[in-house]
């Protein structure tokens, strides 16, 4: 089974790409802490902070991200774990880590007072369908 929950802050605003068919992809990294803490015989231990690279590959939801995720707001991520390679300009291999989004939502943050209408190609019960029950989106979603 290939399956990951984050819950960290978005680094980044998303970089959206809409194709000629009207679909859309969104790319943005997450950072995820755990936080130190103070052992028993008195060491420090640090946060450790990990960045990831997220993908959201379905166009309604990626078409959340264009709407609704801004650089600094913390986010809730199911998904699953991809690492590509291609080949550099010097023609070396590279290895790419993603989280691909299959579930998202949008955590601690106040809800739009004027929310634009879902994308026309969201539909309930087939498109976005939020993790649990009380989400931060707007009505519609």
């Amino acid at each position: 089974m290939n399956k990951v929950f984050l819950k960290g802050n978005v680094g980044q605003d998303p970089k959206i790409t809409t194709f000629q068919d009207g679909g859309k992809v969104a790319q943005f990294t997450l950072a995820t802490t755990e936080r130190g803490f103070t052992t028993r015989d008195g060491k420090q231990i640090p946060d450790v902070t990990d960045w990831h690279n997220i993908v959201v590959k379905r166009t309604g939801l990626a078409g959340v991200c264009e709407q609704f995720v801004k650089k600094g707001i913390p986010l809730l991520i199911e998904g699953k774990i991809q690492t590509r390679t291609y080949q550099d300009n010097a023609g070396q291999t590279r290895y790419v880590t993603e989280i691909v989004v299959e579930e998202m939502e949008l955590l601690g943050g106040k809800k739009p007072e004027q929310a634009p209408a879902p994308a026309p190609e969201y539909t309930p019960g087939g498109g976005y369908q939020p993790m649990g029950g009380d989400d931060d989106l707007p009505a519609g979603f």
